[in-house]
Formats: structure tokens, sequence, C-alpha cells
């Protein structure tokens, strides 16, 4: 574990190699079986309110459904925000593409310039996961099947995790802290601990 401010970063971050293989996992972190989809932050739930005239016709109908029973987030039994799911599996915000590939359509509207909400945090972080304790906030490698593919292409390419989700590490702790992350990943590297 290394600390950088009031985070403490799981070693997997700076040593497991990942790209994102969607053509090899077609956007399975978005539709596994589960009780709730994204995790949010309070402040993206006005975000999402917000967002959500402008993906409509994008949902799938049984998204809206769903949305129209339950809203666009609820919380856990942890007291955590949630998207619900559809079908005990999609979250409310997916869509399906070419080879039954699944996307956000949030992203899909920020790509078309329609939104400046790129998506939820967790979400552009993922498969990092982090949870926020009284003093701390953990920062954890999510290891799955699922991400198998993009373990072996971040090998082949030689590209580690937190180099991946560079932006996203950016916008969630911001610049200096990322750059700690690159001082302590030289060190590690130095020391050959990576």
């Amino acid at each position: 574990m290394i600390q950088i401010g009031d985070t403490i970063i799981s070693l997997d971050i700076f040593e497991k190699e990942f790209i994102c293989d969607l053509k090899e996992c077609r956007g399975a972190c978005c539709n596994e079986e589960g009780d709730s989809g994204a995790p949010l932050e309070e402040s993206e739930l006005n975000l999402l309110k917000e967002v959500l005239p402008i993906v409509w016709d994008d949902l799938m109908p049984e998204a809206k459904k769903v949305i129209e029973e339950k809203g666009i987030a609820f919380q856990d039994e942890d007291g955590d925000w949630v998207t619900p799911v559809v079908n005990g599996r999609d979250c409310i915000f997916t869509y399906y593409g070419e080879n039954n590939t699944c996307f956000c359509t949030i992203e899909k509207a920020f790509r078309e310039g329609k939104t400046s909400f790129y998506k939820p945090i967790s979400c552009h972080l993922y498969p990092i996961r982090c949870k926020k304790y009284p003093t701390f906030t953990a920062v954890n490698y999510h290891k799955w099947g699922i991400c198998k593919a993009a373990e072996l292409l971040g090998k082949k390419e030689g590209v580690k995790l937190y180099q991946f989700l560079k932006e996203p590490l950016i916008k969630k702790f911001g610049e200096d802290w990322y750059k700690e992350v690159e001082i302590c990943a030289a060190e590690l590297q130095k020391n050959n601990e990576l």
C-alpha cells in the first residue's frame, strides 16, 4: 500500500498492466448481474437528472420503465448512492451496439457534444474502485475475470493501470496527486518493486 495525502493506494494500481479491450469484453462491466449499477457520488445526482432528458431516447424501454418506477438512483444497504439495474443486470444508462456490445448513453451524449458530463466517475475510473472511510479513501483494483483481456492487452502494450486511467484519476484526485503517483511508480520501478 502507498499513502498519498488522505488516500491509501493498493500496489495493484502500480503493478497491474491494463488497457480496456472492448472488442473482447463487450462492455461487460456495465451489464454484470447484481442488485445495483454504477456507484455514484452525491454530487452526481443532479448531473444525472440534468442529463436524463438528453439520453432518454437512447435508453432501453425496460430502463425507462425502471426509471419511472424507481428514479435514477437509490441508496443501497451500505447507504451508498447507486444506479438501478434492468432485469437484474444492465445499468439503466446502458444501450447495446454492434456485436451486442454494451455502451453508456451518457458517454454517447458527451461524445456527441450534447452534455459536458462524461459519465459517473466510478464508471470512468473502472476497474479502480474508491471507498471513502472516515480518515482516508481506499483506492483499489477491482479484479475479476471479465477484465482478463484488458490485462493481456495492457501487458502487450506495457501500460500500467494508473497510466491507463490517468485522466479519471486526475479528475477524481487532482494533478498534484497524480504527479505523486508517478513519483511513487518511478521509485517502485527504481527499487525493482514493479
